[in-house]
């Protein structure tokens, strides 16, 4: 594919400011006039904010310092470099990628993976050099220290009095152990490895009910490593199912499977999706609402970002168990995330390609919002779409 300089990006930006319509038969067309907009708004800057969301109307970056959205922006735009091949798009990547580098050492969050594999493992794979290999290696050892051997799983949050919680542990932790993985593919350190398998294991016997949904919260008792209470944070109420909380556990396990083939872990992504798709409160377009238990469905929003997440994680699982079409099911998902309900016409939303995802709704934040990690999830579904095998 012909390759284009960032004055032919500008060039580009020109041709389409008078559009306004989505490219529902090409969502990559959205995407990348909305990024192309984003990028020459929001440019890279040591402090290294990024687009998180919307708020107030106004566009709003991460936080200063580390958040754990960080990674997703710059994931999109080696999505998009991955998508087109442009050289321009890679330059961006990499600058959006690099003011990561100094959180390498962060120690007080678990979102390390998050932050580290959407960015520097995208730019370890498509440049492996040993300065990137070592920034991933260094923060799998940061995140590896939050792990403790009492409760064998990776402490997500810190205690929280009010709540009662001294060791808590949350699902969306089933996403970071790929830096885990693989680091220690990288490094040789095996220690690595076995820490996620122990941290999966864990999280695979306490944080499932019978039917395959998963709770948000598990807390710990640190010193024994009991099991203290298991409740929520994000989710409608304790014994509910929060969507994207589903969408971290099909996705987890799955990449679990991946580095490991233990059986055990792909048998929770299939159960834990069988329980998104035969639930009756999932949508006919297969968008759930932000938690499968709330009680005023219909009239409360969607999350798209779930969807996106659920999407991207099936085509995976797809090559892994034959018994199920979930290639045939994400390409539905993707055509209604691809569709006007929920892709954003050019030039509005903030230059966000997905509208109508939801952080916290328990914490009154980001509420029927675009979401930096929607996008990020969607492009990784597009392009896994693109390059799945046939049944």
């Amino acid at each position: 594919m012909k390759k284009f300089c960032s004055l032919g990006l500008l060039m580009l930006l020109a041709i389409f400011v008078g559009c306004s319509q989505s490219n529902n038969d090409d969502p990559w067309k959205t995407v990348e006039k909305q990024y192309l907009r984003s990028t020459l708004k929001t440019k890279a800057t040591k402090e290294g904010r990024v687009p998180r969301t919307i708020r107030d109307n106004k566009l709003a970056l991460t936080h200063k310092g580390f958040d754990w959205t960080l990674g997703f922006y710059s994931g999109t735009l080696w999505n998009l470099y991955k998508k087109t091949g442009d050289e321009a798009w890679k330059k961006k990547a990499i600058a959006y990628t690099m003011p990561i580098k100094k959180h390498q050492f962060v120690k007080h969050s678990h979102d390390l993976g998050f932050v580290f594999m959407c960015s520097f493992g995208h730019m370890y794979e498509e440049n492996p050099s040993e300065e990137t290999k070592t920034v991933l290696v260094n923060a799998a050892r940061s995140l590896a220290s939050r792990f403790s051997e009492k409760t064998g799983c990776i402490q997500s949050w810190g205690p929280r009095p009010g709540r009662g919680w001294k060791y808590p542990v949350i699902i969306d932790n089933m996403m970071n152990l790929e830096l885990l993985f693989e680091a220690s593919k990288m490094s040789g350190d095996k220690s690595l490895y076995n820490l996620a398998v122990r941290h999966a294991d864990t999280t695979l016997k306490n944080h499932f009910r019978p039917d395959g949904s998963s709770y948000h919260v598990v807390d710990y008792n640190p010193e024994t490593g009991d099991v203290h209470v298991k409740e929520t944070a994000q989710g409608f109420a304790n014994n509910s199912a929060w969507a994207r909380g589903q969408a971290w556990a099909i996705y987890g396990y799955t990449v679990s499977y991946r580095y490991t083939k233990q059986k055990k872990y792909l048998e929770q992504a299939i159960k834990t999706f069988n329980f998104v798709k035969n639930h009756k409160n999932l949508p006919k377009d297969l968008i759930p609402y932000w938690d499968f238990d709330c009680t005023d469905i219909p009239n409360t929003p969607r999350d798209a970002s779930a969807a996106a997440i659920i999407a991207s994680a099936l085509y995976e699982l797809n090559e892994y168990d034959q018994s199920f079409d979930y290639r045939g099911y994400a390409d539905r998902m993707v055509a209604s995330l691809s569709s006007e309900n929920y892709l954003a016409k050019e030039g509005e939303n903030q230059n966000f390609a997905l509208m109508h995802s939801v952080g916290s709704i328990p914490h009154k934040v980001e509420i029927d919002v675009p979401l930096n990690y929607a996008d990020y999830y969607f492009t990784e579904a597009l392009l896994r779409k693109e390059n799945a095998v046939s049944k």
